[in-house]
């Protein structure tokens, strides 16, 4: 009797189970609004996803992360029943694949791996209410096509890639839309408001931090990325409106380490996107605009991870709104834009069905090819130990994020030629036993290649994006690039500080100022009350040697605080940095303590512009940088709130990038706050609000020389212009362009905007504006006649940038005007910006 129970129990179970798949929901029955009718609430998207995967044994939810407004980060696994239930098993045959797991892999039968990212971009929220659709043609038992892929594919999907950007631009329209779309791009619901959608919590572009990870939404799906590593991506976006969807092949340029296959099977996904859209009579477009260079792209960064990435653009974002008028009469709706997506979704995943075979064999011969003969010239890349520690391990930490391996030299060499980051040139030197080594004989070699080599091969110079960004440039470390290979001990240990705590405050303490880190315990402890000086010029004591910039606490400034010995033990050991004890100010080479040389570092109180003047990414990095990089206050208002009033309870205002057409009363006002004793940080574009204006000595003008020369080029440019083929016209500015470089800065190593940095500091330059050397101020950093760059800059203009200014201090009545005319804090990945801006806020005063 008991087993008959237990059969009929069986049976029930199994009886429910199919009914519950056979009743699996749509998204329009689940949903209280139909799919295209109203864009859904990120809660709402999570909810469909538990319920499918609740209700579906194809489908495995994941939680992987929470962003920085907690919510969560999701990915389904689809798959067949059979395919889940080793789901353990054919992810780590994948890595064994790529040589990233112990073990041989079994191929006998390939599985495919699709990962499908959907609206990185918050705005373009198309992708993500097409992931709805996506997912359940892919759980549905009943479709026999979809189940027939599944077979030998697992499809990983990750709905929203931006949570909290999707949630602020869907909330924001789901108040603001009325109960009708309105088809009229002038509406309300066609243009939504500053800072928009696109970006997440700090306004990063999360498209562009795939290689950096300098989010904590990048940092979470890195991991799990990485964990998967997937032969085949889609990164679902939208673009304007009017534009026709996009779709793979990608555009030139291509990275020169993309393989042939990579670039051969983006042909293959294209022409069975084709088809589907052939059929249904849709307008698409290939090969154009969308490039393979950058490697920090959700595209590229899978290209480079050994995968077929890949693009994919629908017209609409945040202009598109539920229904829009297109120029060509027609309606575009929010049902359409799903409709295309969830078109190339499926077929995506179709065509990696199909080729299953081909895509693992290929995968592993990319990971094959890295380990044992990686394309590069430079086949290892060394990092001396003498480089301050911190930038070691900042450095350190972001192989380890993505996977990089990396050793100790473990012996010393001879003489050795390379490339020397610290001159952008050929030099010899030799290997020492505790340099860090990062080889490219390695399973993600090839990648670290591309994200080390001092410039990358452009084929094509109409690209998208930057076109140089070495790693090894960005966190300015003295390190060697050699073109023969490099043995190495794995794993590298850092030597720890010593923990020199005296019981009782000695006569001082000093702090070496050469990474961020250092900017870090400053920030801190003046928050504690803790007051600090800095040395203006080098100086040895006990013995040891310091230079210009290095910090120091003396028992006679901080006699008032009584917590002052352990609150900065406690606090350099909480930073990880050592802070030296000395048991006199007198010193034996240099000034002493007391000396007038000797400054008091400034304690900031700062205000920070935002608002429709600024541009959203690049106001996000300063509000970045206060917040996460040193966790120091920055009160923010809206570039509209700006008055005396408001400047008078601040030592200190940032203008982020931005274009702040600044009247004369408002010039008038800034220029009397600077002369009362404030500090003005311009940064990038900001500056053009100065140039030319009373009180400022920006100028962005030529010499009457140079303007002479420009004119005549001018004119005859103008005249070469009315001869210019029509086919020409987007290549003719490209000799004026510049779309992201290195170049090589001369810096004035005396002044305290130059404290901690080396003499030739490598900038990011990512405008193209040009500024003359400026009269009557401290030009600290600025572009020689014959200055080294890597990576694209057109012709005359960087004819144009020689002797031009890059980083000044004017010197204003009792206060400065800091010009940052590159932007040191750029998409908040070159580390060496960040200390180079921390000398502005804190040193120069």
């Amino acid at each position: 009797m008991r087993k008959q129970i237990f059969l009929a129990s069986c049976l029930w179970i199994v009886s429910t189970a199919l009914a519950a798949q056979a009743a699996l929901q749509t998204p329009d029955e689940f949903l209280p609004h139909r799919i295209g009718e109203q864009f859904s609430e990120h809660g709402q998207l999570v909810a469909y996803y538990q319920y499918v995967a609740a209700n579906s044994d194809r489908v495995q939810l994941v939680e992987f992360g929470r962003t920085n407004e907690l919510r969560p980060q999701i990915l389904a696994i689809v798959s067949t029943p059979e395919n889940l239930r080793r789901i353990e098993e054919i992810r780590l045959n994948n890595l064994r694949n790529a040589g990233l797991a112990d073990g041989q892999p079994d191929n006998a039968n390939p599985i495919a791996i699709v990962w499908l990212g959907f609206s990185v971009h918050g705005n373009e929220a198309a992708g993500s209410e097409a992931s709805m659709p996506v997912l359940y043609e892919l759980a549905n038992p009943n479709n026999k096509e979809t189940s027939g892929w599944l077979k030998n594919t697992v499809v990983l999907i990750e709905p929203s890639v931006n949570p909290d950007g999707y949630s602020r631009y869907t909330s924001w329209y789901r108040q603001a839309s009325p109960d009708q779309p309105d088809p009229d791009p002038k509406a309300r619901e066609h243009n939504e408001p500053w800072p928009g959608g696109r970006v997440n919590h700090y306004l990063f572009d999360l498209n562009r931090d795939w290689a950096w990870a300098t989010q904590v939404e990048t940092q979470n799906r890195l991991k799990i990325y990485n964990d998967w590593l997937p032969q085949v991506v889609a990164d679902l976006h939208e673009q304007y409106f009017d534009a026709p969807y996009y779709f793979a092949p990608a555009a030139q340029p291509f990275h020169k380490y993309l393989t042939q296959w990579q670039a051969d099977f983006q042909v293959e996904v294209g022409m069975n996107h084709a088809r589907y859209f052939d059929k249904n009579g849709w307008l698409y477009y290939t090969r154009e605009i969308f490039d393979l260079f950058y490697p920090s792209y959700g595209d590229t960064y899978p290209c480079f991870n050994g995968a077929i990435g890949m693009t994919y653009e629908q017209g609409g974002h945040s202009r598109g709104g539920r229904a829009i008028t297109m120029p060509n009469g027609d309606t575009l709706t929010l049902h359409d834009r799903v409709e295309h997506h969830t078109t190339t979704a499926l077929s995506t995943v179709e065509v990696a069905s199909k080729n299953a075979p081909r895509l693992v064999k290929n995968f592993a011969a990319y990971f094959n090819i890295s380990t044992n003969n990686p394309p590069g010239p430079y086949k290892a890349f060394i990092i001396k130990s003498s480089n301050p520690r911190h930038k070691l391990k900042a450095l350190t930490a972001l192989l380890d994020r993505q996977r990089i391996q990396y050793g100790r030299a473990g012996k010393a060499s001879g003489a050795l030629t390379g490339y020397n980051f610290s001159t952008g040139s050929e030099g010899r030197f030799t290997i020492g036993e505790d340099d860090l080594i990062i080889s490219a004989y390695q399973p993600k070699g090839l990648f670290a290649q591309v994200l080390l080599e001092p410039e990358p091969q452009l084929v094509d110079s109409l690209t998208y994006d930057i076109t140089a960004w070495s790693l090894l440039f960005a966190y300015g470390l003295d390190a060697y690039a050699v073109k023969q290979r490099v043995e190495l001990s794995p794993g590298y240990a850092f030597v720890q500080p010593q923990k020199n705590q005296p019981k009782e405050a000695p006569y001082a303490y000093i702090v070496p100022w050469n990474t961020v880190q250092s900017a870090r315990l400053l920030g801190s402890l003046q928050q504690k009350g803790v007051v600090v000086r800095f040395a203006e010029e080098g100086f040895e004591s006990e013995g040891k040697k310091y230079p210009a910039g290095t910090l120091i606490f003396t028992r006679a400034d901080n006699r008032k605080n009584p917590d002052f010995n352990q609150t900065l033990q406690d606090l350099a050991t909480a930073f990880d940095l050592e802070a030296i004890p000395v048991e006199t100010g007198w010193v034996s080479a240099g000034h002493d303590f007391g000396a007038e040389s000797v400054k008091l570092a400034a304690k900031p109180k700062v205000l920070v512009l935002s608002g429709e003047k600024t541009s959203d990414n690049e106001f996000g990095q300063v509000w970045f940088y206060f917040d996460k990089v040193i966790d120091y206050p920055a009160t923010i208002i809206d570039a509209g709130q700006l008055s005396g009033a408001v400047l008078a309870d601040f030592n200190t205002l940032v203008l982020p990038e931005g274009s702040y057409a600044f009247d004369d009363p408002t010039i008038e006002m800034l220029g009397d706050w600077v002369n009362k004793g404030g500090r003005l940080i311009a940064i990038g574009a900001a500056n053009l609000s100065l140039a030319d204006r009373k009180g400022f000595n920006l100028a962005k003008f030529a010499k009457d020389a140079e303007k002479e020369n420009a004119k005549n080029e001018a004119e005859q440019i103008a005249l070469d212009h009315r001869t210019a083929l029509y086919a020409d016209r987007v290549r003719s500015s490209l000799s004026d362009n510049l779309p992201g470089a290195i170049v090589q800065v001369k810096m004035d190593p005396t002044h305290p905007l130059a404290f901690g940095l080396r003499p030739n500091y490598f900038s990011l330059k990512t405008n193209n504006a040009r500024f003359d050397l400026l009269k009557d101020t401290w030009n600290v950093g600025y572009l020689e006649k014959d200055f080294t760059s890597l990576g694209f800059i057109g012709y005359n203009l960087k004819k144009n940038l020689k002797d031009s200014a890059v980083f000044a201090v004017q010197d204003k009545g009792q206060g400065k005007v800091i010009y940052l005319l590159d932007n040191p804090l750029f998409r908040s990945f070159w580390e060496e910006g960040k200390l180079l801006f921390s000398n502005a806020l804190f040193l120069v005063n």
